[in-house]
């Protein structure tokens, strides 16, 4: 099986014609009779394994798909003889499809499904065919190879039709913006390719890093005014748990109190765009531990000066299980005697048993200081030599502080 055309594809064809083009022209003969059965594998399988696709294909909605595929296939076919004779018609069907079923209410989720389907389909056929004819493996691995490129082509002009559609419904800038926003903090995440088209969409330039800063309304204000802050600034005050994502962290984070009348915010760490609502998530959890009392109450506060207190709170059932096992030479004690045993314990972890600092730090004389460390160490023995020992029992008082909790409460 030799190539008979020597003329080399374009530089500019896609990834998937090229890999077509790359094939024995001769393979361009065979398939053509199994271009019909194949359709009708295809669409087969796609019934079978997307529920949005199981019902019958009516309408003009079910014309498209059908010739979707059917066209999918005479493209693949067509492009082994020659590349050129199908650059134009890949984009354009594809991202009518796209508009197609954003116009019939249809699932963007579904439709790419549809196509990873569609595309495990054909290889399955091509596999079978191409093992009746005894095709080099080589061959079958190229012709998979471009079953799965032309599968990733067709699926992303699909997702620009279908979010160039959802843009266009959406109507303003402002909405088109809004709808962005929401699919960067969509949890589970959107695809990367519906942020992309809804990004130029909404003339809004993906950047390397973003940051998002949740905001909560102080109470005393009645009439709480917008953020001051940069055009390509993404907001949502209108929702329940109102925010807002900076594409430029370093210009806007900076005298953000300023520009924030009214509002009282929290910054969640520097992420990726894909990972902004991992950033939204953490700004939240901060927020919750301003209005707590965990952590000052400034104008803005950032996750990234409490991340220790954080951690040492994301989860109550791991600290009272911690808190069990360190502090268990306090359980025969009384409540008193536990706290006040626990914050000279705490302080002398923190001071690194120096007495005069200890006893500044509590209030309380020298002597007494040296008293109670004498307690702790008949109570607590050998532990208090162990390194992690000591920083497991310096965590959990600290967390004990920072609830305001005593150890051995429930």
């Amino acid at each position: 099986m030799a190539r008979t055309i020597t003329i080399p594809p374009p530089r500019d064809a896609g990834r998937a014609r090229q890999l077509w083009y790359s094939l024995p022209t001769e393979l361009a003969r065979r398939f053509r009779p199994h271009a019909d059965p194949l359709s009708r594998r295809i669409l087969e399988e796609v019934q079978r394994a997307v529920p949005e696709y199981a019902k019958p294909l009516e309408g003009e909605f079910g014309k498209m798909i059908v010739l979707a595929i059917e066209q999918a296939v005479v493209s693949c076919i067509d492009s082994i003889d020659d590349p050129l004779s199908t650059e134009d018609n890949w984009p354009k069907l594809f991202v009518e499809v796209g508009k197609r079923v954003h116009h019939d209410g249809g699932s963007l989720n579904s439709l790419q499904a549809a196509y990873r389907a569609g595309g495990r389909a054909a290889w399955r056929y091509i596999a079978e065919l191409g093992q009746a004819h005894r095709f080099p493996a080589a061959v079958l691995c190229v012709g998979a190879e471009a079953i799965f490129a032309y599968v990733d082509e067709i699926s992303s002009y699909s997702v620009e039709g279908y979010t160039l559609a959802q843009a266009m419904a959406t109507g303003t800038l402002e909405r088109r913006r809004r709808r962005l926003l929401e699919l960067l903090l969509a949890d589970p995440p959107s695809s990367p390719a519906a942020i992309a088209t809804t990004a130029k969409a909404a003339n809004w330039a993906m950047p390397e890093r973003v940051a998002v800063v949740a905001l909560d309304p102080r109470a005393e204000q009645h009439l709480t005014p917008a953020p001051q802050v940069a055009d390509d600034v993404l907001l949502d005050l209108e929702g329940p748990e109102p925010c807002l994502l900076t594409p430029n962290p370093d210009r806007d984070l900076r005298g953000l109190e300023g520009r924030l009348p009214g509002w009282r915010a929290a910054v969640g760490p520097r992420v990726r765009p894909a990972d902004a609502a991992t950033s939204l998530r953490w700004a939240r959890r901060t927020l919750d531990l301003v209005r707590r009392g965990l952590v000052g109450d400034g104008p803005v506060t950032h996750t990234a000066d409490h991340l220790a207190t954080h951690w040492l709170l994301l989860d109550r059932f791991l600290l009272d299980e911690l808190s069990a096992k360190t502090l268990a030479p306090f359980a025969e004690l009384t409540v008193k005697q536990r706290t006040r045993l626990a914050e000279t314990l705490l302080s002398w972890l923190e001071h690194n048993g120096n007495t005069p600092d200890i006893a500044q730090a509590l209030g309380i004389h020298p002597q007494t200081v040296r008293y109670r460390v004498s307690q702790l160490s008949d109570l607590f023995g050998e532990r208090l030599s162990d390194p992690a020992q000591r920083l497991e029992i310096q965590m959990t008082l600290r967390a004990h502080q920072l609830l305001g909790t005593r150890p051995g409460e429930d």
